[in-house]
């Protein structure tokens, strides 16, 4: 709902209440929820009907403790020394003494040196201020955060320290009736383009190819649009013939930029939204957008979801054919589905149809062998069969991120001890002898070190797509990769590479990716090609060299380390403090092999090997590198 919106707050009831007694009970409160489900507009209303001040504070990551806390200002320092009328009080300590309410919104996007500050706060109701002294909260002081648990762009997780101190208070959208009587409010509109625009904004919450639909406010702006554009073009109303070309058109201004596909499906926003309005389009009201009033619906689908464009004829054989089945791919289907079964026992429970994903079955799977049902879905992701390979995308980014969350760890502590290479620091005379192959004395970059070195660390996940790579290996890959990217913070940065004999850059250093979003990408590579260890490890220490603050750069490589082809991996060393091996062990002969290539080069890059016979035992493995 947008803060603005006049009138008062509008279905809540529940929530309202709960929020009201939070406050007359001394609590502190985070409401939580997506976009527009009035979560500004309910802490307004409770914060009228008590009587408290509101001071704002927008949360990003620029929020540091000096500006939520105060500062002393450097000109009256400099005339009168470090006195109270010195320091000019940020938004926490003006709330503190006003008896006001801080609101905190955004509050997953807050750094976490900063949320650190409230811990005090809402324990004690107090906060030392350096040369200030200490300053107790008044009476009415509250804190209450929002924020929306589903953006994944930018925010990091909320820390136990600050959860454990705060009441929770989940929004959900409101209903139906409440929807068009919210946009009624905003935008004054008859009550049949409010319905439709409610009916559209609904749909795509639960559409099965959307990952996020659209708040109330898209339905408000559909609204206007739409109003707008039919007296733009001289139309009555929604029953005439070009009204519905004027809903497709305000349907993509409003709503394409608030939607989000699922990642893995291969359609535009755009699309989606097509398919939603033959659908919800009343039938009564008026001929298709694109074409004459007896012409048949635009095709929904995985089309291009734009106005105009080619026809059919024009744009090619497969134009116009994404809601049938062309005659000839029934073939490769049917080719494709007969190689899974051959391939995973668990096949035809797994998928009784073409085109069908049995999720209960998936699970039941899971549960009993959590390796084959790893294979089969990394298999199904790459099926020809669009619709299973869809939905078995859609599942991974799920499954294989809940997996990853088992090794996720944060780095802890100050300083400690680690081992690295040349430099000063104590002698670590066995890991210089595991490196050492050459005449003595050894070379700088072959002396192996201890010292005391900070917690702030880099990572660099470097993954061997190489050969024969999928199945078990590719679920391996991709939980690693969630584990590594759920690990990260503020001690801990990470960046994501695939290789074989090219290396493919999936997460650069200093930029966030989500978890489900590097899954999906590790789910779609083939493996194929020969195994260039020297230039993966080239290219990981050139992620790690942006780290300019980082105490250690680390490289987790996910291989067997039999490289094919390129320079040898231990002259690519430069640049890594440690090298640690997650050793995927193969079948047969190769065990022995893959192990002792292994760790012969952990042991030149200063680092341990963690063999990996199952997905059950990677979390553990990669807890125990990243701790």
């Amino acid at each position: 709902m947008d803060p603005t919106a006049p009138g008062p707050v509008i279905g809540l009831q529940r929530e309202r209440e709960v929020l009201t007694v939070a406050l007359e009970t001394n609590r502190h409160v985070v409401l939580e929820g997506p976009p527009g489900t009035g979560k500004s507009t309910l802490l307004r209303a409770v914060a009228d009907e008590t009587g408290h001040d509101v001071v704002f504070v927008e949360g990003n990551a620029e929020l540091t403790p000096a500006r939520l806390v105060g500062s002393y200002d450097p000109a009256a320092v400099m005339a009168e020394g470090y006195v109270p009328g010195s320091f000019t009080d940020g938004p926490l300590l003006t709330a503190m003494r006003g008896s006001g309410l801080l609101y905190l919104e955004e509050l997953n996007r807050i750094p976490e040196e900063t949320l650190n500050v409230l811990i005090t706060v809402l324990t004690e109701g107090e906060i030392a201020v350096p040369r200030l002294g200490t300053v107790r909260a008044t009476a009415g002081f509250r804190l209450i955060a929002a924020m929306n648990p589903f953006d994944a762009i930018g925010t990091a997780r909320v820390g136990q320290a600050i959860a454990d101190r705060m009441c929770r208070v989940v929004l959900g959208y409101q209903d139906e009736a409440a929807e068009q009587e919210i946009v009624a409010a905003v935008t004054g509109a008859e009550p049949r383009p409010v319905t439709l625009a409610v009916r559209l904004v609904r749909a795509t919450r639960d559409h099965r190819d959307l990952r996020t639909g659209s708040s109330v406010r898209g339905a408000i702006d559909l609204v206007l649009l739409l109003g707008g554009l039919v007296r733009l073009r001289g139309m009555a109303g929604l029953d005439d013939d070009g009204a519905r070309a004027a809903a497709r058109d305000a349907l993509h201004a409003a709503l394409s930029g608030r939607i989000r596909v699922t990642e893995g499906v291969e359609r535009t926003a755009e699309s989606v939204l097509d398919e939603i309005l033959d659908q919800v389009w009343p039938a009564d009201a008026g001929p298709p957008a694109d074409g004459p009033p007896d012409a048949p619906p635009a095709p929904s689908g995985d089309g291009p979801g734009k106005a105009g464009g080619l026809p059919p004829e024009a744009a090619g054989p497969d134009a116009g054919a994404q809601r049938r089945e062309r005659p000839g791919r029934r073939g490769p289907r049917q080719t494709a589905r007969r190689e899974l079964q051959l391939r995973h026992a668990s096949f035809d429970e797994v998928s009784p149809e073409v085109g069908e994903l049995d999720e209960e079955a998936f699970a039941a799977l899971m549960g009993a062998d959590p390796d084959a049902a790893a294979a089969l879905l990394a298999d199904l992701a790459l099926a020809t069969d669009r619709e299973l390979r869809a939905a078995a995308r859609r599942l991974a980014a799920r499954v294989f991120v809940q997996v990853g969350r088992v090794g996720s760890a944060r780095a802890r502590g100050t300083r400690r001890l680690a081992a690295a290479r040349g430099g000063d620091g104590e002698l670590d005379l066995d890991r210089t002898l595991d490196r050492w192959t050459g005449p003595w004395p050894p070379l700088p970059e072959d002396v192996v070190t201890r010292r005391w070195t900070g917690s702030r660390r880099a990572v660099c996940l470097v993954v061997d797509r190489s050969g024969s790579m999928g199945g078990l290996g590719v679920a391996i890959a991709a939980v690693a990769a969630a584990g590594v990217v759920l690990a990260a913070g503020e001690r801990l940065q990470t960046s994501v590479l695939a290789f074989a004999d090219r290396v493919e850059v999936l997460q650069q250093h200093g930029r966030h990716r989500s978890p489900e979003d590097l899954v999906l990408a590790l789910v779609g590579l083939r493996g194929h090609g020969t195994t260039d260890l020297a230039a993966a490890l080239r290219a990981a220490a050139a992620q790690l060299r942006t780290a300019a603050h980082a105490d250690e750069r680390v490289v987790v490589l996910l291989s067997d380390c039999l490289a094919t082809t390129g320079g040898p991996a231990g002259s690519a060393l430069a640049g890594i403090d440690r090298l640690d091996v997650l050793c995927p062990l193969p079948d047969g002969a190769a065990e022995a092999e893959a192990l002792a290539a292994s760790r012969s080069l952990a042991a030149r890059g200063g680092g341990s090997v963690a063999p990996v016979r199952s997905l059950t035992a990677l979390g553990p493995a990669l807890t125990r590198l990243l701790a």
